[in-house]
């Protein structure tokens, strides 16, 4: 845990917005190599993107799903290590137990298994004429909160569908997140009208900094990712954001701007706890 004053103001954010393909090793070979670009670039802190070592989708699901630890991991594990950095590793088909999980495993610069995310909330939706998708035909949803120290703030783990629940966002903040990671593919449905004010929202309600983490736009695979990985500060204000191509995305994220913005909206103090709560069933 990071002792109060003692954490270091700045530091920098790296979100690798990946062209993911259907060849596995490919994929984490890239990934690799994006993550050692963004320490070269000076980032601390490096995200991939949901679903990063397979194709998305509830068909590719069970063929890709590993155990954790397992390749994937252990290749991310081994170039966080290399770097020195905390690697956010996206999220991959997890399997355990005769069970599928969409996970999100996160390793410190010692290249240590800090958490890891399973998915909380399915991406189970239907818009008539647009998309239909049912995650729950093949995963199953994680049970617990995660969340990790660094020497610069708390970090709050969510993925995609998870970014619509602000209970999730909010109990992360009461528990001293400063920012909150989202490993997301949103659609060319759910992209354009919710993608960037969803992050906004997050932001502003919690006096956070928000970042989201999509794969690259593919136009020909079977889900077509939004893309638009995106960095947001605590006054809702876009700091940095991708288009749809492979990239990958900086923000130097300001602790100071943090703290000033909740001195001069102090909203947490004003809450009317004798009115409302959010409160954690679980640890």
């Amino acid at each position: 845990m990071v002792l109060p004053g003692r954490a270091m103001a700045t530091f920098r954010l790296a979100l690798i917005q990946l062209q993911v393909s259907s060849i596995k090793s490919e994929n984490l070979t890239r990934a690799c190599g994006l993550i050692r670009e963004a320490s070269k670039q000076g980032a601390q802190i490096v995200s991939l993107p949901e679903c990063f070592n397979s194709p998305y989708g509830t068909k590719y699901f069970p063929d890709y799903a590993e155990k954790i630890p397992g390749d994937s991991t252990q290749k991310l594990s081994e170039v966080a290590k290399e770097c020195s950095v905390y690697v956010i590793g996206g999220s991959i088909p997890e399997k355990d137990a005769g069970k599928l999980y969409n996970t999100c495993a996160v390793f410190g610069p010692d290249g240590t298994l800090l958490v890891k995310h399973r998915k909380l909330h399915l991406f189970d939706i239907d818009v008539p004429g647009k998309i239909t998708f049912q995650e729950s035909e093949t995963l199953s949803p994680g049970d617990s909160f995660s969340l990790f120290d660094t020497p610069y703030c708390r970090v709050g783990l969510g993925i995609c569908y998870d970014i619509r629940f602000a209970e999730l966002a909010q109990i992360y903040a009461q528990r001293g997140c400063q920012l909150l990671v989202y490993p997301g593919a949103f659609n060319l449905t759910t992209g354009p009208a919710h993608w960037e004010l969803l992050q906004r929202g997050r932001a502003v309600d919690n006096q956070v900094y928000v970042a989201t983490a999509s794969p690259a736009r593919d136009e020909k695979a079977s889900y077509v990712a939004w893309g638009h990985s995106t960095v947001v500060n605590p006054w809702g204000e876009v700091l940095a954001k991708a288009g749809t191509e492979e990239t990958i995305v900086y923000a130097d994220i300001d602790l100071k701007k943090l703290a000033e913005i909740r001195q001069q909206i102090p909203i947490f103090s004003q809450k009317r706890s004798d009115l409302y709560a959010v409160e954690a069933k679980k640890s």
